[in-house]
């Protein structure tokens, strides 16, 4: 392969102290460990501003990144850390950071992700995690090719709702690509996603029971020999395309209002195998939108088809 050829697939651009990911339109700090102690995530916000008054790098615009700007890092071939293969950052904790998204139903708790292995979880934001600013390379891109959270609301430390403006929070920017006013679209048996591109089984109960990991798969492999809801081309959902689902300024479920889904249980298998143990896989819990792991062999997890 040619030398032009390889940059040309090349994700991460290294420019001195940023990297730019050619994939998402977003520029992060080269040293993920600039601040070398944990914070609470008012401290992290604080100090987000403090980078931005003294032009960190050059630039005035960083921010705590949201919670699906920071999920977009995230290799799940990966561990220790869960970061590309061919990605240049240095002083990655493999522990883990704050993004700038609230819990909405527990709002004194904001989401974290893990750095060793990309658990997506949340923590009372007295807790003491590691800080990554990010901004969007408008330079490059223009815009984010991340979708949106959905968060609008922001919250203080503790639980009360606050005005956004110049919080640094999710709300405030409610960054990425936008989601369209009818996001879901219902055919039949079938929900289209116009924001992804994928098409969901509109009943998200299909086994009517919960299953092990093979037996997920089992089903979906059935539902393929009877060209069910007429489809031959079902599978089980990979980990990032189930955390597209989610809206973060909704809950039980953390599902963008006025979805077309009926029958949404708390949690769903996905195809996505956990490298830390392949005896588990990746699976979503949709009251929050948590994204953590379930042991293959115990009936635990339900099964939502996608195509």
């Amino acid at each position: 392969m040619k030398e032009n050829e390889k940059n040309m697939k090349r994700r991460f651009n290294l420019d001195n102290d940023v990297v730019i990911d050619e994939q998402t339109g977003l520029m992060w700090t080269k040293n993920a460990g600039l601040l070398e102690f944990p914070m609470t995530w008012e401290e992290a916000l604080s100090q987000i501003k403090a980078f931005n008054a003294s032009g960190l790098f050059g630039y005035h615009d960083w921010k705590l990144p949201n919670r699906r700007e920071l999920f977009s890092l995230m290799s799940h071939e990966m561990i220790n850390p869960s970061l590309p293969e061919d990605h240049p950052f240095i002083n990655v904790f493999t522990g883990y950071y704050w993004t700038a998204s609230s819990c909405v139903r527990l709002p004194d708790q904001a989401w974290y992700v893990h750095l060793g292995g990309a658990r997506v979880f949340k923590g009372m934001k007295y807790g003491s995690y590691m800080v990554w600013p990010v901004r969007i390379a408008r330079e490059n891109h223009g815009t984010s090719r991340v979708l949106q959270t959905g968060q609008k609301t922001c919250f203080d430390a503790g639980s009360s709702v606050m005005n956004c403006n110049g919080s640094g929070q999710d709300g405030e920017f409610q960054a990425g690509v936008p989601h369209s006013d009818k996001r879901f679209t219902t055919d039949g048996a079938c929900v289209h996603d116009n924001s992804t591109g994928l098409i969901w089984a509109k009943n998200a109960n299909i086994s009517q029971r919960p299953l092990d990991w093979k037996s997920a798969s089992d089903l979906v492999s059935q539902m393929n020999k009877e060209s069910r809801y007429g489809y031959n081309d079902w599978r089980v959902p990979g980990i990032v395309e189930l955390e597209s689902l989610t809206d973060l300024d909704c809950h039980s479920p953390a599902l963008p209002l006025n979805h077309g889904f009926t029958d949404v249980q708390k949690f769903y298998w996905s195809a996505t195998t956990s490298m830390y143990d392949t005896a588990y896989a990746w699976v979503l819990y949709t009251v929050d939108g948590a994204v953590g792991v379930g042991h293959k062999p115990l009936p635990e997890f339900f099964l939502w088809p996608v195509r």
